[in-house]
């Protein structure tokens, strides 16, 4: 039993180690992708809606993809462009596309702990529930992860799901929890998803509540909390 219990640690701090550098695996365009965009992907590279709406004008596909899936919204959400972001969302561009790795500009920008653009896209049509990433969570799952709590509190004021659950098992509240330091910015995550509503009794795969992972990684904030 020894054997098994440090056989499954192991891999289990190889999966978190995995998970963890997920989180930011979202893949902005490398230099050479700028250096090589043209039309409508180089007009929001530069954040210039002049050029996006003269290009609009002649016909351009606002849904053109680069080598990566990227449209050029995906572009202007990388780069944290609002000018273009807004007029290529006014032009008709779809808010809720997805790049090769199925993220949206939505989780782009929550990721990147980008609350204006966050905000800007909310407005734009983005939606806060869209499944997203290669372990089908959400942006506020993500968000959630990183302790980003203004992202967590506006995708929870824009009517996020609360109690979404990724292939992994896992809510927000658990990867919170379970993927996060236990430090402040995770408290005042958790504290938000609670108060919200957030189900506490959702367990993960192996039946461990989020309130048991707390207690097990010795997060004595965080397990106060679930007791309020």
């Amino acid at each position: 039993m020894r054997i098994q219990s440090r056989n499954f640690s192991g891999l289990f701090f190889v999966f978190w180690l995995m998970v963890q550098a997920s989180a930011w695996a979202q893949t902005a365009p490398s230099q050479a992708q700028e250096a090589a965009y043209k039309g409508l992907h180089a007009a929001a590279l530069n954040d210039d809606s002049d050029l996006i709406n003269r290009l609009v004008a002649q016909g351009a596909n606002l849904e053109a993809r680069d080598s990566y899936g990227r449209t050029p919204l995906h572009v202007a959400a990388f780069k944290s462009h609002e000018k273009a972001l807004v007029a290529l969302a006014l032009a008709g561009a779809d808010m809720n596309a997805y790049e090769h790795d199925a993220y949206d500009v939505v989780t782009i920008a929550a990721v990147a702990n980008d609350v204006p653009m966050l905000r800007l896209a909310l407005s734009l049509g983005g939606k806060p529930g869209n499944i997203t990433s290669p372990y089908d969570g959400t942006a506020l799952i993500a968000a959630a992860h990183l302790g980003h709590v203004d992202v967590v509190r506006t995708l929870i004021e824009a009517g996020a799901p609360l109690d979404h659950i990724n292939n992994l098992g896992w809510t927000a509240l658990i990867e919170a929890v379970v993927l996060g330091d236990g430090g402040e910015r995770h408290v005042k995550v958790v504290r938000s998803l609670i108060k919200s509503g957030a189900d506490v009794s959702l367990a993960d795969r192996a039946g461990v509540t989020p309130l048991q992972h707390a207690k097990q990684r010795g997060y004595a904030t965080i397990v106060a909390l679930f007791k309020e």
